[in-house]
């Protein structure tokens, strides 16, 4: 059989393949593009404008405090002169060297955790009756006047915050070293000092790293 010029040409196999992707491109490019408007331009729009909402701005920003620190992160400072040391100190850290002071000191900050201990684990035991000896030889004061945060790890081990317990317990020691007076330290503590979460969940806190910053800013050259 012949053909004519009249006769219209027949589709080939790969026409309604090509139609169908023709059809579906055009639904993909408008889901990209909206795609594209919600999450690249609206999504970051409203997680920027939250965390400019009071209270939320300083965190959003960092953490870091005008000492170079982070006050989220808890790394004991170290005195060039233990036995004039002018800082406020930490909760001991599992991933602190095991030396004779039983986790006082830095902590490892690339490691978080805690010691994973018992309660009535005989090493437990053995370091916070070490722990609660070096405090109480470094504040001067009786070993029962040691409160129990400042010989129990925290769960992180980098925990930035202590108890007004614990802090008022360090001032006379640091107002003696920075001379800078008890009433002016304890002004300090103050500043840095946090209530409980909504009044009524939690306890105070005192934040250790930007308690030593306002140290330093009070008082240059401390080392």
């Amino acid at each position: 059989m012949s053909t004519t010029l009249d006769e219209e040409p027949t589709d080939t196999p790969a026409t309604p393949v090509l139609r169908g992707l023709l059809r579906q491109l055009g639904p993909a490019l408008r889901l990209m593009l909206v795609a594209t408007v919600v999450l690249g331009v609206v999504y970051p729009a409203v997680v920027w404008g939250v965390s400019r909402l009071p209270g939320l701005h300083e965190r959003a920003e960092g953490s870091v405090t005008a000492g170079g620190a982070s006050s989220l992160i808890g790394i004991d400072p170290v005195p060039a002169d233990p036995a004039a040391d002018p800082w406020f100190h930490l909760r001991p850290s599992a991933s602190a060297p095991d030396t004779a002071t039983a986790g006082l000191g830095p902590a490892d900050p690339s490691t978080s955790g805690g010691s994973n201990l018992a309660t009535t684990a005989d090493d437990l035991v053995t370091a916070v009756a070490e722990r609660r000896a070096a405090i109480a030889g470094r504040e001067q004061v009786a070993p029962g006047r040691v409160p129990d945060d400042a010989v129990t790890a925290s769960g992180s081990g980098l925990d930035p915050d202590i108890s007004p317990a614990y802090a008022d317990l360090q001032v006379p020691r640091v107002a003696r070293v920075t001379g800078l007076g008890e009433d002016r330290v304890r002004a300090l503590v103050a500043e840095a000092t946090r209530g409980r979460v909504l009044g009524v969940l939690g306890e105070p806190t005192v934040n250790v790293p930007e308690l030593d910053a306002a140290l330093a800013a009070t008082r240059p050259g401390l080392r």
